[in-house]
C-alpha cells in the first residue's frame, strides 16, 4: 500500500455507554474527522429508560432491551452518513462498551446476523426474537448476593476468587448474572447458543458473527483466571454448566477478529479489508485512551471517586478489582472504587459554604498544608474499602491507642478546617488504598484527573500535595472512545508490520501520530513530602478504627 493510500485511511471507535452510543471517526494522524451519538432516554423513548436503563421488578434490578442498542447502532450511521463521513476509507473498527452486561443469543439470532440483508436496517432483522432473554440484566444490576455467596462457597472462598480472577464475587460481575439467569430461566439459559459482553455484542454486530470476548473486559466477570488468561474451570463450573461453549475462547484486546461483515460493505460501503478489532470494556478503553503509563495514576472524581493504573504483577487485594492490561499484554490494570466521593464534598460544600465552590475554595486555600495536624474521615455511606461507615475527626494531640481514639473530637473550630480536613481525608485515603494495591509513588510519578471536581483547581493542588506528584487534566474527555479508535489503528499496525522489525509499544505508536491531551495543572510544594508522609500512617489508623467501630455497631 502506498503512503498516499495510507494517507487517506480513517480509523471508526464506538462506545456504547449506559446513556448513550457514540461514534467517531479519526484520520490517518489521529485527528477528528467527524462524530456522532444517540442518546438513549432522548432518542429512543418507546424503551422508557431513565439514564439508559430500565428498574426491574425486584429490588435492585435493572435492565435493557437489546434491540434499543441495535436500533442505536442503525441511527448513529445514518447520522455519520448524514454528516458526510467517508466510511469508504475506514481501515478499522473497534469499540468500548459498559462493563458487566450480558447479552444471550439464540439460534435464530446468529443465523440472522451471518445472514444480514443490506437491504434492511439492523433492528429490523436483530430483532427481539434475536435474544433468548429481552431484558438483559446490565451493570447497575446488583440483585445476585445468592449467586456470589454460592460462586465463591464452591470454589474455596473469596480469597480464591481474588486469587484467580482478580477481585472477589461481585454482584454487578456477569458471571452471578448468569447464574441467576441459569437458575430462574433456567429453559433461556439451555438455548442460548451464545452469551456476549456488551463490548464483545458490539464487535459482533460488525463482524457479522459471535466475536470474541477480550481479555480486559473479560477480566470483569468472576470468570477469566487472569493470569492464564484462560475461562477458569473451578468458576465456570461454579456458575453453571456447559459455559465454555457459549462463552468461546477469549482473545487479545489487540486481537484482528476478521474483516467487517458484507452488510456494512453494501449498505455503508465500507472497505472489504477493513478490519474489526476487539472492543474491551470502558475502563480498560479509557486507559487505552488517557496514553499513560506505568508511572501514572489516573483519578476520576465523580459521584464515586474512582483510581485506575496500570501494574506489572497482580496485587490480591480483597476489595479492588484487576483486570488484564487493555494494551501492555504482560501487564495489569487497577481499579479502585471509593463510594465517598463527590457528594460528600457537595455535601460538605453546602453546611460550610452555603454551596458557593469559589468560598468553598477560599476557604481550603486559606488553610495551611497539614491542616495544623487535624484529620477526618467521612464515610457519609458504607465505604468499600474499609467497609466502613461514619465520621472521624482527630486533632493533633490524639493518640492512635487512646481510649479517646474511637470518638475523636465532636467538631473542628472552623469552616476552613472543616473542608481542608475532608480534601486532605479523602486524597490520603486514595494514596493509601493505591499504595496496598501496588502502586509505587516516586519522583517519576504523574496524576491525571477526571471526572467533576477535575475542573476545581484548589482540590487538584490538594491531589498534587498529597500525592506529591504533578497534576495533569486532559483537554478531551472521551477518553474510552477515543482508546476503541487508537486500539483499532494500533492493531492494525500489528497487523501488517513486517515482522523482522521490531514492534512499536502502543502509547509511543499513538504519540508519534498524534500530541498527548494532557494538560499540566499544578505542581506539589517542595515541603508537600515531608507534610503528608507522616500523616498517611496517622490517617490509616483513623480508617482502621472506624472500620472496627462500625463492625461492632453492624
Amino acid at each position: 500500500m502506498s503512503p498516499q493510500e495510507k494517507e487517506k485511511r480513517t480509523y471508526l471507535g464506538f462506545d456504547l455507554s449506559t446513556q448513550k452510543l457514540k461514534a467517531i471517526l479519526l484520520n490517518s494522524s489521529l485527528e477528528v474527522v467527524t462524530s456522532a451519538e444517540v442518546k438513549f432516554d432522548s432518542d429512543l423513548p418507546e424503551f422508557r429508560t431513565t439514564g439508559g436503563a430500565n428498574p426491574g421488578p425486584n429490588k435492585y434490578e435493572f435492565f435493557v432491551q437489546p434491540v434499543m442498542w441495535v436500533k442505536a447502532m442503525d441511527i448513529v450511521l445514518d447520522r455519520l452518513v448524514m454528516q458526510e463521513a467517508d466510511l469508504s476509507t475506514v481501515a478499522a473498527i473497534s469499540g468500548s462498551g459498559q462493563q458487566h452486561g450480558s447479552l444471550y443469543w439464540s439460534k435464530h439470532g446468529i443465523t440472522s446476523l451471518e445472514n444480514l440483508d443490506p437491504e434492511k436496517f439492523l433492528h429490523m432483522q436483530i430483532d427481539d426474537s434475536a435474544f433468548v432473554v429481552n431484558r438483559t440484566p446490565i451493570w447497575m444490576d446488583a440483585s445476585t448476593g445468592k449467586q456470589c455467596f454460592e460462586m465463591e462457597t464452591a470454589i474455596g472462598g473469596h480469597t480464591e476468587m481474588v486469587q484467580l480472577t482478580g477481585s472477589k464475587c461481585y454482584a454487578r460481575f456477569t458471571g452471578p448474572q448468569i447464574r441467576k439467569i441459569y437458575q430462574q430461566r433456567t429453559h433461556a439459559y439451555e438455548d442460548a447458543q451464545r452469551i456476549s459482553l456488551v463490548s464483545s455484542f458490539l464487535a459482533s454486530i460488525f463482524l457479522g458473527k459471535v466475536a470474541a470476548i477480550d481479555f480486559s473486559d473479560g477480566s470483569g466477570m468472576n470468570l477469566l483466571d487472569i493470569r492464564q488468561k484462560t475461562w477458569s474451570k473451578a468458576c465456570l463450573n461454579a456458575c453453571a454448566p456447559d459455559l465454555d461453549d457459549r462463552l468461546g475462547e477469549p482473545v487479545s484486546s489487540l486481537a484482528v477478529l476478521g474483516d467487517v461483515s458484507d452488510y456494512f460493505v453494501q449498505r455503508f460501503s465500507f472497505p472489504t479489508t477493513c478490519k474489526v478489532v476487539a472492543c474491551t470494556g470502558d475502563n480498560p478503553s479509557a486507559l487505552a485512551g488517557m496514553l499513560v503509563d506505568k508511572n501514572w495514576l489516573s483519578i476520576s472524581l465523580g459521584t464515586s471517586d474512582t483510581l485506575m493504573m496500570s501494574l506489572e504483577d497482580p496485587p490480591n487485594l480483597e476489595e479492588g478489582h484487576v483486570l488484564c492490561h487493555p494494551t501492555e499484554i504482560n501487564e495489569y490494570m487497577g481499579l479502585l472504587c471509593f463510594r465517598n466521593g463527590s457528594l460528600v464534598r457537595e455535601a460538605m460544600n453546602k453546611t460550610e459554604a452555603n454551596g458557593n465552590w469559589e468560598k468553598f475554595n477560599e476557604l481550603l486555600d486559606s488553610t495551611p498544608r497539614g491542616n495544623f495536624g487535624n484529620t477526618a474521615v467521612h464515610f457519609n455511606e458504607m465505604e468499600i474499602i474499609p467497609k466502613a461507615k461514619g465520621i472521624l475527626r482527630w486533632n493533633k494531640d490524639i493518640v492512635p491507642t487512646s481510649p479517646d481514639a474511637a470518638k475523636g473530637v465532636i467538631k473542628f473550630s472552623s469552616p476552613q478546617i472543616e473542608i481542608r480536613a475532608l480534601i486532605e481525608g479523602q486524597m490520603l485515603h486514595h494514596r493509601s488504598i493505591a499504595e496496598d494495591m501496588g502502586f509505587h509513588f516516586g519522583s517519576e510519578t504523574k496524576i491525571l484527573a477526571t471526572g467533576g471536581a477535575s475542573v476545581n483547581k484548589s482540590i487538584l493542588q490538594t491531589i498534587a500535595d498529597v500525592f506529591n506528584a504533578p497534576v495533569h487534566i486532559q483537554t478531551d474527555s472521551e477518553a474510552a472512545l477515543l482508546g476503541a479508535a487508537y486500539r483499532a489503528s494500533y492493531a492494525l499496525y500489528l497487523n501488517e508490520r513486517d515482522p523482522s522489525t521490531e514492534i512499536v509499544a502502543y502509547r509511543d505508536y499513538i504519540l508519534s501520530l498524534t500530541p498527548n491531551h494532557l494538560q499540566l495543572v499544578c505542581e506539589p510544594n517542595k515541603d508537600s513530602e515531608a507534610i503528608y508522609e507522616p500523616l498517611l500512617q496517622r490517617y490509616r489508623d483513623m480508617a482502621r478504627i472506624l472500620e472496627t467501630e462500625s463492625q461492632k455497631n453492624h
